[in-house]
């Protein structure tokens, strides 16, 4: 299962801004379109769905994991 951000294709505007706010270079643009390119690196900051005019990210965080 995929944890990060999760990116509604149907919302994009291809406005480039997600590629350009995320700090770990999670996203990058491929003809147009986000990319998660590396979601294992996520730092789950939210500065790509803050800044998303169209409100096209969610995340799936990673469960919890208790200490035995």
């Amino acid at each position: 299962m995929m944890m990060g951000p999760v990116v509604d294709l149907d919302k994009c505007i291809h406005c480039n801004i997600c590629d350009e706010v995320c700090p770990g270079d999670v996203i990058v643009m491929r003809n147009g379109w986000p990319v998660i390119q590396y979601p294992e690196e996520c730092w789950f900051c939210g500065a790509c769905r803050l800044d998303c005019p169209t409100d096209c990210f969610t995340f799936i965080f990673p469960p919890v994991m208790l200490g035995r």
